[in-house]
């Protein structure tokens, strides 16, 4: 299945712009500078470089150009007679044989000037040549200015088309202007098509999706129709007319039996009559539309005898009152098509010559099914408890929701007395425990708890003979005071240690030993070695602290 993605196709610039955009990038992927006292032969190859950097990079652009529009031969009819009506066939081809054209014409200007290079003789000629080149390179595209805008006008105006499968299931409306097709295109889809009380509101090809027995739908919205001779039609019918002419769908032909829309029943019928050979071999669907105005039963005897000529003729016409006011017949009128279409379609593919090659590698079995009643077999066990009163046998074994039941909340499952032993008296032992891949049973003493026994008794006795008992140290009041004074020693050193450690983490200048204590109130003393004369120490001057407010 062919899928067109004409919104992927990149932008066409003017011929202007696209000639900087080359010569930009000329300038920036090639060597700059040359001098003339280089050897001829790089001078001559320098030139030769931009002259096919450039050609290069004009070929790559309109090779682009050529291979993303697409093909009207290569394409889909419906979407090749489109195109031909929006934009013109003729003008289309001429726009994309032109820019081919000119592609030729830049690879034979640089080819040309290439083999005059290779005879420049000096610098100045070499730059005249390589002049002359780039510049007939832009006055070719400069020619074709007029089919660049046009491709990019029709550029824009394919990527705003709606993504039209022509091979898919659909369903596509069709009627005079102003009869309710846009609003039934809404009612069953999620399209937002617009809606306005007069005619020619939709323009152009609208599309919206919906689904049916698990598949996916595209509802075609087309433009109103006017009852006319096929070449005196505009652009705007015309885009119906090819979708009905092209697209395999379900066709709904949508009337307005209140004449409303402007046109009476009796033109809408002729033109039915006029465009039924668009539709044909296709399942086709008329709606009454606006019953919510004007009923089937109030139509005149003659509009009826015309209904009734016009559709009950064909009898694969199916008419369907609805209303896209009240949604009444709505639903209807979709299901109707949608399994019309899917019965059209078998139809079209068990008349095609694969069926035969695909049916004799099928074979479909049918069974036939038995005259014998089988009744259900239900063992006699289960049918002896349904007896009401049934008494469970003693002998068999109980199981633990039957104990459950019996011992009530004196239950304790036990998971143990089903263990396979040898010995089943083993069942109840203790499991031993594995610690790094050894039995920590290994490693205990058996008789650890006599022998705890004993060394606890032996402490006692020897708490009761006071041997744990501190003895009190008989010091001197001398040596009490050299332990007070070696414990303010010890704090001071601590509160030194810990205010240090706080002065490291903040970002001031570093201070002398001096400046520090003279902020703490510590006054400086000597050193604690004993004086010269052997006089004794003064333990009080030397750690002596002034009590001071700390500095900021």
């Amino acid at each position: 299945m062919a899928s067109y993605n004409f919104k992927s196709i990149t932008v066409v610039p003017p011929a202007k712009d696209l000639i900087d955009i080359i010569l930009s990038k000329t300038q920036r992927k090639t060597p700059t500078i040359v001098h003339k006292h280089y050897q001829i032969s790089r001078i001559r190859s320098f030139y030769m470089r931009k002259v096919k950097f450039t050609e290069s990079n004009l070929n790559e652009k309109l090779n682009g150009i050529l291979a993303e529009f697409p093909k009207i031969e290569d394409i889909h009819p419906f979407y090749a007679d489109l195109m031909n009506i929006l934009y013109d066939k003729d003008h289309y081809k001429l726009a994309l044989g032109q820019i081919n054209m000119a592609k030729h014409l830049i690879g034979n200007v640089a080819k040309d000037y290439n083999r005059l290079l290779k005879f420049g003789d000096s610098l100045y000629r070499c730059k005249q040549l390589k002049r002359a080149a780039l510049g007939r390179m832009c006055t070719i595209m400069k020619r074709q200015n007029s089919s660049l805008l046009y491709l990019e006008q029709v550029r824009q105006h394919l990527g705003r088309l709606p993504s039209i499968d022509p091979n898919t299931r659909s369903l596509l409306l069709f009627g005079f202007p102003n009869v309710g097709k846009s609003s039934f295109v809404n009612t069953i889809t999620r399209a937002n098509v617009e809606v306005q009380p007069y005619a020619f509101t939709t323009k152009s090809l609208y599309v919206g999706h919906t689904d049916y027995q698990y598949l996916r739908w595209q509802v075609i919205d087309t433009p109103g129709i006017l009852d006319k001779p096929l070449e005196d039609r505009n652009t705007i019918e015309m885009q119906a007319i090819t979708a009905l002419a092209h697209l395999r769908a379900c066709v709904i032909c949508v009337l307005d039996i209140s004449e409303q829309c402007g046109y009476s029943l009796k033109q809408q019928c002729e033109l039915f009559e006029n465009i039924k050979p668009l539709f044909a071999n296709k399942p086709l669907i008329v709606a009454l539309n606006k019953i919510d105005t004007r009923k089937t039963e109030d139509l005149t005897q003659e509009e009826r005898d015309l209904l009734e000529l016009t559709f009950k003729k064909n009898a694969n016409v199916v008419v369907i009152p609805m209303s896209t006011m009240t949604k009444e017949g709505v639903s209807e009128v979709q299901n109707t098509a949608c399994d019309a279409l899917l019965a059209h379609r078998i139809e079209q593919k068990m008349a095609g010559n694969k069926v035969d090659n695909i049916l004799n590698r099928l074979h479909v079995a049918v069974p036939k099914a038995s005259q014998e009643v089988r009744a259900p077999h239900i063992p006699e066990g289960v049918l002896a408890r349904r007896v009401p009163g049934y008494v469970k046998p003693e002998g068999i074994r109980k199981l633990e929701k039957d104990l459950e039941m019996e011992l009530g909340d004196d239950y304790i499952l036990d998971l143990k007395k089903h263990y396979d032993l040898p010995n089943p008296e083993d069942r109840y032992d203790d499991i031993p425990e594995i610690w790094q891949g050894h039995n920590v049973a290994d490693f205990i003493d058996p008789d650890i708890v006599a022998k705890l026994e004993e060394l606890e008794k032996e402490e006692a006795m020897l708490e009761e003979a006071g041997v744990y008992e501190s003895e009190e140290e008989n010091l001197t009041e001398e040596q009490k005071e050299i332990r007070e004074k070696a414990g303010l020693i010890r704090r001071e050193k601590s509160i030194i240690r810990h205010q240090h450690r706080l002065n490291k983490h903040r970002n001031r200048t570093p201070m002398s030993e001096r400046v520090i204590r003279k902020k703490q109130g510590i006054k400086r003393t000597r050193s604690v070695s004993a004086p010269p004369d052997d006089t004794p120490m003064d333990v009080d001057a030397k750690f002596h602290t002034k009590k001071s407010t700390p500095g900021r």
